[in-house]
């Protein structure tokens, strides 16, 4: 295949690995808003919850799921075209990360399911957590693709429980600052 068909394959790649993110990072965070809204006097409770329900619906089959689709196509096709880097470490160690964000993506679907059934069936203090995992991973897979080597994906990996670590600690000092507040 020639050489800028794959730069072109390559660059839509990591714009739908972005649009795929935000629209992972953004749903979480719908959700959060969903969740607390499930706490508020009527009619505001209902005015509210229709709308995150129009806002998730939109975001997660016009961008999200679409992000997600093209992400595997164009990086297939990178893979078909480049067959080399299925012997790299590395990419073995991407793709596992890959598969995880998979599985994130799929359990958020479940959550989506959920509530737009009205079922609320996390607080959102755990989706808050929830919403840190993309964070972890994106560090991950970025860290994996610029390293490429396992000296630096060690400090990388050290480095991303730290972070993870950090957040957890920002995610427990947020809920109880909001807690003093209320």
């Amino acid at each position: 295949m020639e050489i800028q068909t794959l730069q072109i394959i390559k660059a839509l790649h990591i714009i739908f690995v972005v649009t795929w993110f935000s629209g992972l990072f953004y749903i979480v965070r719908l959700f959060i808003y969903h969740t607390e809204a499930e706490k508020k006097e009527q009619p505001a409770k209902e005015i509210l919850q229709t709308q995150y329900k129009t806002m998730e619906t939109r975001l997660w089959y016009i961008i999200t799921w679409p992000s997600m689709v093209f992400v595997l196509v164009s990086g297939t096709w990178l893979l078909v075209s480049i067959p080399g880097y299925l012997l790299q470490p590395f990419m073995h160690l991407k793709l596992a990360f890959v598969f995880s964000l998979l599985l994130y993506h799929f359990y958020c679907q479940r959550i989506y399911n959920q509530l737009q059934n009205d079922e609320v069936k996390f607080s959102s203090f755990t989706l808050r957590l929830l919403n840190e995992v993309a964070t972890l991973l994106l560090f991950a897979i970025v860290f994996i693709i610029v390293l490429k080597n396992s000296f630096g994906f060690l400090w990388g990996l050290g480095g991303l429980l730290v972070f993870g670590l950090l957040l957890f600690v920002a995610a427990k000092f947020y809920k109880s600052s909001r807690e003093k507040k209320e």
